[in-house]
């Protein structure tokens, strides 16, 4: 993995005018990609993850309104693109492998059309008998067995590990230098879901990619992601390398997101945290933090203003907790203590 910077984001905003208002998906999002390394964006639905990833690739609809103040891939200026020149870079330095396989796949067109065209799109006067050499390799590459077969079927007639192989094959056609996956794992059983996070490592190795993992699952970020960058209510909330967001997480967001999956911190036997409460309304979102009215750690300034962005050693994170030095950890530890202690008492009161 290298330090040079192969994608860089300030300040996103992506807002969708509506009939209600204005529908702030993505709410001034900043964050960058070191070539060959895996970022997660992690998040609960709704919180603007799969937004803010169509955004980079221009793949919304005309009534989405996407700003930002600087965005730069592989040293290039995309602000000022056209749509065919964004077009083109789609294919050769960026590709997205889409949340499901099923519906991304065209159903009436077997395998070996869907791969050709990405070879055609990007090799014009390509032969093929190339084309059909080219597919055949990239299957193999991503693991699909008896290629030559699997080209003369129809999406329906494979498994979903076998079309989440073919969509990575497809994103992978065009050789890009990033690969964004959105929910990759997702409705795929456990050992399934183990071989696709195996493939993408191997992937990235051999192509020295760098990937944008979009996942609300802590699970399959602790098995591949470099770094995480935790997002709430249309913004990220917290950032860092993956090792330090897991032994000390400052977000009380991004402790109750980890918590609440099973393996992680919470072994055997443990009690798996639940988050109250759902994501706020994007046409309407509380005044000052907008975890506030979900957080356990909530207090009276935190309902009336914007937390400011803390930094410290790499890592970022937009919370009044850390902002003050309190420490959301030592606070659950106090909390435990009180409620074991207003246990006790009302045992032998009652006695």
């Amino acid at each position: 993995m290298s330090d040079e910077k192969y994608l860089e984001v300030k300040n996103l905003r992506t807002y969708f005018n509506t009939p209600e208002g204005v529908v702030k998906s993505v709410d001034g999002v900043s964050f960058t990609i070191n070539k060959g390394e895996t970022l997660a964006l992690v998040g609960e639905s709704g919180c603007g993850k799969t937004v803010t990833s169509l955004s980079l690739i221009r793949l919304l609809a005309d009534t989405a309104d996407v700003n930002y103040d600087h965005m730069e891939l592989d040293g290039q200026e995309i602000k000022t693109l056209s749509k065919n020149e964004a077009r083109e870079i789609r294919g050769s330095k960026i590709s997205m492998i889409f949340q499901e396989p099923m519906t991304s796949l065209n159903p009436v067109y077997k395998i070996e059309k869907q791969l050709g065209e990405v070879f055609k799109l990007h090799n014009p006067g390509i032969s093929k008998s190339e084309i059909t050499e080219k597919s055949i390799e990239i299957l193999k590459k991503v693991g699909v067995p008896n290629p030559e077969e699997r080209l003369k079927v129809y999406p329906h007639q494979l498994s979903g590990g076998l079309r989440q192989r073919v969509m990575i094959a497809i994103s992978l056609a065009s050789n890009p230098k990033m690969l964004i996956a959105d929910e990759p794992t997702t409705a795929l059983d456990v050992t399934i879901q183990a071989q696709i996070i195996d493939l993408l490592k191997n992937l990235q190795k051999d192509m020295q990619m760098s990937i944008l993992l979009i996942t609300h699952d802590f699970g399959v970020v602790s098995q591949i992601a470099d770094r995480v960058a935790v997002m709430y209510a249309g913004k990220i909330i917290e950032e860092g390398k993956l090792e330090d967001i897991f032994a000390d997480p400052w977000h009380p967001y991004t402790k109750l997101l980890i918590l609440s999956i099973p393996g992680i911190k919470v072994t055997r036997g443990g009690r798996l945290e639940a988050i109250q409460g759902t994501v706020p309304n994007p046409l309407n979102f509380p005044a000052g933090c907008r975890f506030a009215p979900r957080c356990p750690y909530s207090m009276d300034i935190c309902t009336k203003e914007i937390p400011k962005e803390y930094s410290e050693n790499g890592r970022r994170v937009s919370c009044f907790l850390k902002g003050n030095g309190i420490d959301v950890n030592a606070q659950n530890a106090i909390a435990n203590e009180e409620i074991e202690v207003a246990n006790a008492e009302g045992g032998s009161s009652n006695e």
